[in-house]
């Protein structure tokens, strides 16, 4: 046996192999269930080893191995904070899943494919890196692991809330009050940002919570003939994408229509800490050089 914490790609299968039975449970439980099969005989003082942010080292890992399996298709999260396996988990019981099989797999979720053309990859890599290239990779993976966890919260919210989500970016963004419409006429309409205090120049919002379906030119043509000489401003905002007939649609358009798909939209929340808080702020320190001037 190691004597040492395991990495997170090597808690896959342990994940799997907890829930294998197909039953749903609580992600903390999860994780406890792990650590008492798989890793209760390491030494107790690498199972209280801590991140700088004060969290547990090899829950951490285990929470970062469950995410993984998550974007790869292996496990789903039935509603919140629960876990459970999916058909794909369990046939991959008998395998011995690598990082690359999830990274592979149908279903795994990346926003920026730069990034791994970008990232350290290899030991090579790690030792021709300063600590800087690492500290950088480290909160591109997690920024990029928050990103895709808003996404997947946005399209499981009540569709009435996610329209006040956009309303509330937009307010933090730094345009002017909004007003939410009528649930019952909005008339293609879900709210209203007014640019100046008197409300002269308006900007009109439509958000659509979906999950695999575009956004079609039917529904970007619906909501210019919705404006009716209101304004001539528009935001249009879908947890999915744009078809090409909604771009074409939006960009022939009289009106100044701006498209913001899912990826774009977590961008924004995420520049913006809506919906999302600060964990923890590490501190880098370097010499002063001016204070030893005057040795």
């Amino acid at each position: 046996m190691k004597n040492e914490l395991p990495k997170f790609h090597e808690t896959f299968n342990p994940i799997l192999d907890i829930l294998s039975n197909g039953e749903i449970i609580h992600h903390r439980e999860l994780l406890n269930k792990v650590v008492e099969k798989y890793y209760s005989d390491l030494p107790k003082d690498l199972l209280d080893q801590k991140t700088k942010s004060g969290d547990v080292l090899i829950m951490n890992r285990i929470a970062w191995g469950k995410s993984y399996l998550k974007k790869g298709g292996y496990i789903f999260y039935p509603k919140r904070g629960m876990v459970q396996i999916t058909d794909k988990g369990k046939k991959s019981l008998d395998d011995k899943l690598h990082l690359k099989d999830i990274e592979n797999a149908n279903g795994f979720l990346n926003f920026y494919d730069d990034e791994k053309k970008k990232g350290i990859t290899d030991d090579t890599e790690i030792k021709n890196s300063t600590p800087q290239d690492l500290i950088d990779k480290g909160f591109n993976e997690i920024e990029t692991q928050v990103k895709s966890d808003l996404l997947d919260k946005l399209r499981q919210i009540d569709p009435y809330y996610f329209e006040k989500v956009i309303l509330i970016l937009l307010k933090r963004m730094g345009y002017g009050d909004f007003v939410e419409t009528s649930k019952s006429n909005d008339g293609g309409i879900d709210g209203i940002i007014n640019e100046d205090k008197l409300g002269l120049d308006k900007i009109y919002i439509q958000a659509k919570r979906y999950g695999e379906n575009k956004v079609r030119e039917k529904d970007i043509r619906n909501f210019i003939g919705a404006m009716s000489g209101d304004t001539t401003k528009g935001v249009f905002v879908t947890t999915s994408d744009f078809d090409k007939g909604a771009i074409q649609k939006a960009h022939d358009a009289h009106h100044v229509i701006i498209l913001i798909n899912g990826i774009k939209l977590v961008d924004l929340m995420h520049q913006y800490n809506i919906g999302i808080q600060i964990k923890e702020t590490y501190e880098i320190k370097e010499i002063d050089g001016d204070f030893f001037d005057g040795e």
